[in-house]
């Protein structure tokens, strides 16, 4: 099955498989580590989130970009995340 792009205003962007939403939600972080593991059940984020494999539009850099229902999640995943 063939993955579905998403092109926004700012990104490009390329669902994670182990997504539960592939929806793009209000609330974003982009993360510029690219090969960095995302593991968002392991956040314990209240609403729904999903993450995307990202290219940002405005300078070709290329990340991950994490989406999140809720904007207290985003403070949360800020808090906690931490690149290997």
């Amino acid at each position: 099955m063939a993955e579905t792009t998403i092109v926004t205003q700012h990104y490009k962007l390329f669902p994670s498989p182990r997504n539960e939403h592939r929806e793009v939600f209000l609330h974003e972080v982009f993360v510029p580590h690219p090969y960095a593991l995302v593991d968002l059940p392991s956040f314990h984020l209240r609403g729904k989130c999903s993450l995307f494999a990202a290219y940002r539009l405005a300078d070709g850099k290329h990340g991950q970009l994490v989406t999140f229902e809720l904007e207290n999640d985003v403070v949360t995943f800020n808090a906690k995340f931490t690149p290997d």
